[in-house]
């Protein structure tokens, strides 16, 4: 790994030094956290977590090859090269910082309250039209997970697309310090982490954070149609290129149809160019996306044909609104996270669906004290939406099936407790031919949900 020798790692990490000299000059060929994944040469990286310390298992990953480990503790009779930190977890950050800036390639950092993945996933799509591209793999978006994807990236590669998702204030500060974008996109702010923001206007400084550490000769894309971002006009000189449904926008989208399930249609203008294009995902987020995606693109100098052909090869990943087809069912599996904006979008694609129109939706988190409410507003959504079935899902959720049923009386709405009640009756809620939303937030288990419809 590019200029990650011993010697530099410790005076990045501010640490010290023990083991032999004549390694101090050796580069490190990977870093890891996960002594299940140590190799020949790595770097080893142990976390204290809540449930297990890291530190427990340096003595198999230096028996593996690891070329040397940090610690946070001296480590007594150690015949091995290791460095002393203060913070393993500040050390992750320090070295990721540095291996970034040695490699000098173009970062797209992406933010936002809803969108943040599937946008970088086309966003990817289309710069692998032109570049060797990096982007974050699943939900590697984190303090932990940022510094992880940057691992990842090599010599050969030509441009980084990093997804930084946050929960607090100074999140984000922490993160971008790490990525230092050239290229910022900011997706929307919506509702989601208010229990620690507060309201829509602490979400937008939590999520602007980023602009701190954007490269003075970089660029910051906007949804010009988010009434928050719109209002964002420069950064320390730098305009904002805002895309969206409105035509004063620099880069818009008209002529847009929905193809069912199937995906979206539509016109992308671009400056002066416009251009036609199938998304094969469905709901008009999509397009969105699409938009953020085209308008990167044209900065990093791809033409309207690779931009179109990156959007047109863009693939669902799991938990993401990925369809699973069965014998008896379409599942739309999106059940890797949830907040009200997203679950509103996801109800209004799922209208488009054949057969029997079935939402199985659970307890959405991290909402503060306004919880209730919110999920009575998805409840609300749900009854004016073209849906038959209305499944809800955990403690919070009773909230969103009264509402619903309060809206649509001939609305069938069901309300489960928890998810084993849930899994308990499924077979008796669903009929083949139906198309199933399964949607809610991470720490209700969803997954277990889509497997358990799959056996049916």
């Amino acid at each position: 790994m590019k200029n990650l020798t011993l010697e530099n790692l410790t005076k990045v990490c501010r640490g010290e030094y023990f083991g032999a000299s004549d390694v101090l000059n050796r580069e490190v060929s990977s870093i890891t956290t996960d002594s299940r994944k140590a190799e020949e040469g790595c770097l080893f990286i142990p976390i204290a977590g809540e449930r297990v310390d890291g530190h427990k298992f340096i003595p198999d990953v230096m028996k593996k090859g690891a070329l040397a480990t940090l610690s946070e503790k001296k480590l007594e009779n150690a015949d091995f090269s290791y460095i002393r930190v203060e913070s393993t977890l500040q050390a992750m950050k320090d070295i990721a910082e540095f291996y970034l800036e040695q490699l000098q390639i173009p970062v797209v950092g992406i933010t936002g309250s809803v969108g943040k993945t599937s946008t970088k996933e086309v966003i990817a799509s289309v710069l692998k039209e032109k570049y060797r591209t990096l982007k974050t793999a699943g939900n590697f978006n984190n303090e932990i997970g940022l510094p992880l994807t940057v691992f990842r990236l090599r010599d050969e590669d030509e441009i980084a697309v990093l997804e930084m998702g946050i929960s607090f204030f100074g999140e984000m500060t922490r993160l971008a310090k790490i990525a230092k974008p050239d290229t910022c996109v900011i997706t929307n702010i919506g509702t989601c982490h208010l229990e620690n923001l507060g309201d829509r206007d602490g979400v937008l400084k939590a999520k602007t954070e980023v602009f701190r550490f954007v490269k003075p000769e970089g660029n910051i894309i906007l949804n010009g149609d988010d009434d928050k971002l719109s209002s964002i006009k420069e950064y320390h000189g730098i305009r904002p290129v805002f895309f969206g449904f409105d035509k004063k926008h620099p880069v818009y989208a008209d002529e847009i149809v929905s193809h069912g399930l199937k995906g979206m249609s539509c016109r992308i203008h671009l400056y002066e160019d416009s251009f036609r294009v199938m998304i094969p995902m469905p709901g008009i987020h999509m397009v969105y996306n699409a938009l953020a995606a085209a308008a990167v693109g044209r900065i990093y100098g791809l033409s309207n044909e690779e931009i179109r052909r990156g959007i047109e090869s863009l693939e669902a990943i799991s938990g993401r609104f990925k369809m699973i087809e069965t014998e008896k069912f379409l599942i739309v599996d999106d059940c890797y996270n949830a907040n009200p904006m997203s679950m509103k979008a996801s109800l209004d694609v799922l209208g488009d669906g054949s057969g029997r129109r079935v939402a199985i939706l659970g307890d959405m988190g991290e909402l503060g004290e306004n919880e209730a409410a919110l999920h009575e507003e998805v409840g609300a959504h749900a009854a004016k939406s073209r849906i038959d079935v209305c499944i809800c899902v955990g403690a919070l959720s009773r909230h969103m099936a009264e509402k619903a049923k309060e809206g649509n009386p001939s609305l069938s709405v069901i309300y489960e407790p928890d998810r084993e009640s849930l899994l308990a009756h499924l077979d008796t809620y669903v009929k083949e031919g139906d198309t199933i939303l399964v949607k809610a937030s991470h720490f209700m288990e969803f997954a277990k949900v889509v497997e358990a419809l799959q056996e049916l």
